[in-house]
């Protein structure tokens, strides 16, 4: 019923008990799901998860955080990944000028080579962007790719300029929190070929579990929100979200 585009069963403390919590999404109508990597550590994990499970999916990529002493060599081994059969994105990758650990030049290098291997693999982008939206878009708008706008944050504006050059917008626990009026601005406007759902567990609990730890199996609830946002029945936002998902990361 429900497609979970990103997930991180490869990272503690899901990865330590991560049978249970497949259980529970399979349990609560998790049909499919996609598991991460923001590092090569984490890239090798998603793919051994991957393999293991027909109804999981796995993304490679080095992401913004962990891009500090990344060489052409680490991205060698990202690019052998991506030949890997259930590889089936590159990310999570980007910008992000929040904690602002990583020199901002070395995360645009970083970021501007793995479009490319993108594009060498024909592979959508998974696309973490924190603090960083417009330098984000100038990269990607260069770059002339595809792919997700991973736990969007922006605002509607921006939304349509990411999907008018190849971006499908993917929400998350924020717009389940009861302030959060841009993300539901966003939820309740955006053209529904282009929306996707996730939970990026184990962060970012959505309402009411905010607080706990998070798991795929919350993903009902993002779908739910958007459901009474839009007015629509949750069946139909499940059915939608679950298409667009297969769309852009060409599963059959």
């Amino acid at each position: 019923m429900y497609f979970d585009t990103h997930v991180h069963l490869n990272s503690s403390p899901l990865y330590e008990d991560i049978d249970t919590y497949i259980e529970h999404a399979l349990a609560n109508g998790v049909n499919e799901m996609m598991v991460v990597g923001f590092d090569l550590e984490t890239s090798r994990k998603a793919i051994e998860i991957a393999n293991q499970y027909a109804f999981i999916y796995a993304a490679v990529g080095i992401g913004p955080n962990d891009c500090k002493e990344t060489t052409d060599e680490d991205l060698n081994q990202i690019d052998e990944m991506l030949a890997q059969e259930k590889v089936i994105a590159l990310g999570e990758v980007g910008l992000d000028y929040y904690w602002d650990e990583v020199p901002r030049a070395k995360q645009q290098e970083v970021f501007s080579k793995q479009i490319e291997l993108a594009k060498k693999h024909n592979v959508p982008l998974v696309i973490h962007s924190r603090d960083a939206l417009n330098d984000t878009y100038e990269l990607l708008k260069a770059g002339q790719h595809y792919g997700i706008m991973h736990c969007y944050s922006g605002s509607y504006e921006m939304a349509q300029r990411f999907i008018d050059i190849g971006f499908y917008i993917s929400l998350a626990g924020p717009v389940t929190f009861k302030n959060a009026r841009v993300p539901k601005e966003v939820a309740q406007n955006i053209n529904l070929d282009r929306l996707l759902i996730e939970t990026d567990c184990p962060y970012l609990t959505p309402h009411p579990y905010r607080g706990k730890l998070n798991e795929p199996a919350n993903v009902m609830y993002i779908a739910m929100e958007i459901a009474k946002l839009r007015n629509m029945e949750i069946e139909d936002v499940a059915r939608i979200t679950t298409f667009n998902a297969k769309r852009v990361l060409g599963i059959k």
